[in-house]
């Protein structure tokens, strides 16, 4: 395979990645691999190393061993502009510090961009309107971040990191937050993304339901080790949930469309 081959095929990679927080491990030679236009969910229970994987995955956190390659390339080597300009990061909602506008805030996006005045032109306002467009945010895009309602503000965020127009999406929890209509909307949005720009999209989630129900792949994560990785009907076993999550758990079919879910043991009709 040529180099140009396998940047093509390769997206993002882990290889053999530890790295710990003042002396307590949390990864200890993990390796992954995402292949470009894939749609993958990171799920897991809390402290298995979701957040912490997709920090160093975007280049936030170093391994103290292993490394991290992009499109073949070392993540480490690449300045925080190229790599912005191939992943696109979206965090959980925080709380504001400074109230700016929808456009203000989908405007950050484009600092890669930017030349030495960090002044915003032509180019870079045509893709924070696109962006804005694809997410539906465009409408709001004068009003401030503290008049929108939380589902409002993630998509924001979505269109901040796609005005990146990044080849890569990283999600962290993205509708943690939110009610059940918004959850929706941003998963369709993700599978939209996917399948019809080939965004390879990764995506941390404890919603383990959604993520078998919009995502292709799903890896799953414990104490910084894959427990599984595949199709979700490979992945979703009853006996394989229940131990990562310490809870048992049954695995029935989506009657309407095959897809696999979750529910304890002791409710609903018979499972798997």
């Amino acid at each position: 395979m040529t180099s140009i081959q396998q940047a093509v095929t390769s997206g993002l990679e882990a290889s053999s990645v530890r790295f710990g927080y003042r002396g307590r491990a949390v990864f200890d030679g993990l390796s992954l691999s995402i292949a470009h236009g894939e749609m993958t969910a990171l799920i897991g229970p809390n402290g298995s190393g979701k957040t912490t994987l997709l920090k160093l995955l975007s280049g936030v956190l170093r391994p103290a061993a292993g490394e991290v390659r992009v499109e073949g390339r070392p993540l480490a080597r690449l300045s925080s502009g190229a790599r912005a300009r191939l992943i696109g990061v979206v965090p959980q909602e925080t709380s504001l510090v400074f109230d700016f506008t929808v456009m203000e805030t989908v405007l950050m996006g484009r600092t890669a961009y930017l030349g030495l005045l960090g002044v915003e032109g032509r180019e870079d306002l045509a893709a924070a309107s696109a962006a804005m467009r694809r997410t539906g945010t465009l409408p709001f895009a004068g009003r401030l971040l503290s008049q929108l309602s939380g589902g409002e503000r993630q998509l924001v965020l979505i269109a901040r990191a796609l005005a990146q127009q990044p080849r890569i999406l990283l999600l962290d929890e993205p509708t943690v937050f939110l009610d059940i209509r918004h959850r929706l909307e941003i998963h369709d949005l993700l599978s939209r993304l996917n399948a019809e720009e080939g965004l390879t999209i990764l995506t941390a989630s404890h919603d383990i339901n959604l993520a078998a129900r919009y995502c292709r792949r799903i890896v799953l994560l414990k104490e910084g080790r894959v427990r599984a990785d595949g199709p979700p009907a490979d992945v979703f076993r009853a006996d394989v949930l229940s131990e990562i999550y310490d809870t048992p758990l049954r695995v029935v079919s989506d009657p309407d469309c095959g897809v696999p879910y979750a529910l304890p043991r002791n409710s609903g009709p018979s499972g798997v």
